[in-house]
């Protein structure tokens, strides 16, 4: 381990030095959470993580002894990571934030964990999130408030917050976020990270704490695409316990590492959404990484053009800024889950509320949700039906402009001070389309803040975005760590 430094390794360089006796996975965990205890609660307390599994060392020590007796399970085995807390994880508390489900812990994994532990993953720690994931700056009632490595006055996005400060500051090889209406995207732009949110249906949601049960996604928060594009290999397909995914059958590679080439931009035609770029002074230091952006992608061989879309602002609008038929949602899912659940210690939405404890930044947003008395209204429908006029004016758009993906920021402004609104952000397109799309680092603003471009495609195009990344990625690499959580 003197020699080798796993904090800003990818998975295949962990690999590489697993294979050659560098490193253990017991050695791996113990690196990453000597970390967490110098960086998380001491240090620059980004209060990042919410529970640790003791279990973690011995699982890392199955791992070894499975390695050298030559029954390595894939490219995920023996590596750590680091899982939301709205996943349910077995022995582990699963508090979705909240003070309410502190000391909770369900009966099994979550889909999705359950496939990352097949694959030879070893979960060391849940990551903090927004409160019941209803925010975008990672504030709750059972840890207060967690920092953005990148400036400690700042947020780290949400509400998967906790899991994107944690893997930019080195905690472990990859993350697990959820994405309702920017979760994943919003967490890694804050903090120079990669992630994506699938084609609806590509990730099963079964296990995992509802926000929007027609919007969520679980998905992978990494430093480099290729660690993404291996986490999305193993909890991409078909659930029987979650219907929306009998839609991925078909449309899965075998392998989503297949498309990552260094040229995969050449001869590419990319759009850049000028209505997401922001017209605000407040907006113009992000808009001009983009621009630089742009200018890198056409100097890799990409075509870029400018597009708008007719009508995107009133297709992506309501009178809840948006978020009408999340807020519909949440309520009538949240207490179904809950009744399914009945050794949780919260039983209803109403019973949060009542209690007076949940966090002032999640609770507006959620006595929304408890006012709602059904979503059986004309109102709620016409408002799913608008999802699909807003998949159709995409797809029409991209197929009259002959584009392979559409380009914006993910986030219009720069992380917002701790304490407060933040603003800009271009979570909807994705979201409310259903249709995949990939957030990758673009830079810096002049005081240091990173800077995440969004890449969006047409259904099922995960591996061509990706590819796109790709190539963008290793040839800028404008990620770099953050100056607060240096080598031990």
């Amino acid at each position: 381990m003197a020699e080798f430094d796993p904090a800003e390794a990818t998975i295949p360089q962990l690999q590489a030095a697993l294979a050659a006796g560098a490193t253990s996975s017991r050695e791996l965990v113990a690196h990453y959470l000597a970390r967490i205890d110098a960086y998380d609660q001491r240090g620059p307390a980004l209060n990042a993580i919410c529970a640790i599994d003791p279990e973690a060392p011995a699982l890392a020590e199955s791992c070894d002894s499975e390695r050298r007796a030559g029954a390595r399970r894939g490219p995920l085995h023996g590596i750590p990571v680091i899982v939301k807390d709205n996943y349910e994880t077995a022995g582990m508390q699963t508090a979705a934030g909240s003070v309410l489900l502190a000391g909770w812990t369900p009966p099994g994994d979550a889909t999705l964990v359950a496939r990352l532990r097949h694959a030879g993953v070893i979960v060391i720690a849940k990551a903090t999130m927004h409160e019941f994931a209803y925010g975008v700056t990672t504030a709750g009632s059972l840890f207060g408030q967690t920092r953005n490595p990148y400036a400690l006055d700042r947020n780290p996005g949400g509400s998967s917050g906790g899991t994107g400060a944690a893997i930019a500051a080195g905690f472990a090889a990859v993350g697990m976020g959820s994405d309702t209406c920017g979760s994943i995207r919003i967490p890694a732009a804050h903090n120079s990270l990669v992630g994506i949110r699938g084609t609806q249906g590509l990730a099963s949601r079964a296990g995992i704490v509802p926000l929007s049960s027609t919007q969520d996604i679980g998905g992978p928060i990494g430093r480099s695409v290729v660690d993404v594009a291996l986490v999305l290999d193993a909890i991409a397909g078909y659930d029987p316990g979650d219907p929306q995914t009998a839609a991925g059958v078909g449309n899965i590679p075998q392998s989503y590492t297949a498309f990552l080439q260094p040229g995969g931009l050449r001869g590419a035609r990319i759009g850049l959404l000028t209505e997401l770029l922001g017209e605000d002074p407040e907006d113009a230091e992000v808009t001009a990484v983009i621009r630089t952006a742009k200018e890198e992608m056409s100097g890799l061989g990409a075509e870029i053009v400018e597009i708008a879309i007719p009508g995107l602002r009133d297709l992506l609008h309501d009178r809840m800024g948006g978020l009408l038929v999340l807020i519909q949602d949440f309520k009538a899912d949240l207490n179904a889950y809950l009744a399914s659940r009945p050794t949780a210690p919260l039983r209803t939405l109403a019973d949060a509320l009542a209690s007076g404890k949940v966090h002032p930044a999640a609770e507006p947003l959620m006595r929304s949700s408890e006012a709602v008395e059904t979503r059986d209204t004309g109102e709620y429908w016409e408002h799913i039906a608008k999802r699909g006029r807003v998949r159709l004016a995409v797809l029409q758009a991209m197929a009259d402009a002959r584009l392979d993906a559409l380009a914006y920021p993910t986030m219009r402004r720069k992380a917002a001070l701790i304490g407060e609104t933040q603003t800009g952000i271009n979570c909807r397109l994705s979201a409310n389309s259903g249709l995949p799309a990939l957030t990758v680092p673009a830079g810096f603003t002049a005081d240091g803040l990173p800077v995440g471009i969004e890449l969006l495609g047409r259904a099922w195009s995960e591996g061509l975005l990706l590819g796109l990344g790709y190539a963008y990625e290793q040839a800028t690499h404008h990620r770099h760590p953050p100056a607060s959580t240096p080598p031990l």
